[in-house]
């Protein structure tokens, strides 16, 4: 019998070449496996017989794909969240966006989210505002179905609306109204930047490639939110750890000020803008 304290060893060893996280991994992979969360794992069955299933979930993962897609899910904000391979992984740093957005506005009575995804962001701001309502939008199925499926989740659904909508497209914005906070994490990856295979092989191109320069989305998007916004109302972008002055730029010429937020690790990482006065 090999018990379940051998086979997390043997697999963080296995994944060891694959991923620095190996140890976590794998205790995440077996606690999924084993039908237990992992810190009940670790306390009371690390001496239980390893389920049968371990193995083939290890070996996806020696694949490179990502521990939130084999389990499908990823806690973001103290929230677990539903998540696939249609929409980006929620990240820590991501986090930055929310407490950015969340100390620009307080308590926003509408919130819209452009590129909604598995809406982490939005979902996160509603069940911190009691009482907001929002919508998200993007341009594919699957990050709209996984953003009802969360916001249904949470109890969210009778507050938040998504819906089908690329800002590429003339008169995408129309009949959307106004906010008084806008969330985007727009795509802002250069074309040919070196990127970790379980982001490249496995997250949607869509929704991390933005041209050569990673800037393309801002250049498009940000000159439309003004007319998007409330006169008090703030956009927070989530921005790349080197895009700071270029999308301060780009804001600026969009007849926005810009308040730049950094995130633990100390890199840039949210731009909240407002309105210029007249």
């Amino acid at each position: 019998m090999t018990t379940v304290a051998e086979a997390i060893r043997q697999a963080a060893i296995r994944l060891g070449p694959v991923s620095d996280t190996g140890r976590l991994d794998a205790e995440l992979l077996m606690a999924h496996a084993f039908g237990a969360s992992r810190s009940d794992l670790l306390l009371r069955h690390m001496q239980a017989e390893a389920p049968e299933g371990f193995t083939a979930l290890v070996a996806r993962r020696e694949r490179h794909e990502p521990v939130a897609y084999i389990l499908g899910r990823k806690e973001f904000y103290g929230r677990e969240f539903l998540v696939a391979p249609g929409v980006l992984i929620p990240r820590m740093d991501s986090e930055t966006t929310v407490a950015a957005a969340l100390s620009a506005v307080p308590t926003p009575r509408r919130v819209l989210d452009c590129g909604v995804g598995s809406g982490a962001l939005l979902l996160t701001v509603l069940a911190e505002v009691p009482g907001a309502t929002g919508v998200g939008i993007d341009r594919a199925d699957e990050p709209l179905e996984i953003a009802s499926a969360n916001a249904a989740r949470l109890g969210l659904s009778g507050r938040a609306e998504v819906r089908r909508a690329d800002w590429n497209q003339p008169g995408w914005a129309d009949g959307l109204g106004e906010y008084d906070l806008i969330l985007a994490n727009p795509p802002y990856v250069e074309a040919d930047a070196p990127i970790a295979p379980a982001v490249r092989d496995w997250e949607p191109e869509g929704a991390l490639f933005a041209g050569r320069e990673g800037l393309d989305d801002y250049r498009v998007l940000v000159p439309q939110l003004p007319n998007l916004l409330t006169k008090e109302g703030a956009a927070v972008l989530e921005i790349g750890a080197a895009q700071a002055d270029q999308v301060a730029g780009i804001a600026e010429l969009a007849g926005f000020s810009r308040e730049l937020h950094l995130d633990l690790g100390g890199r840039p990482r949210a731009l909240v803008l407002k309105k210029l006065g007249d």
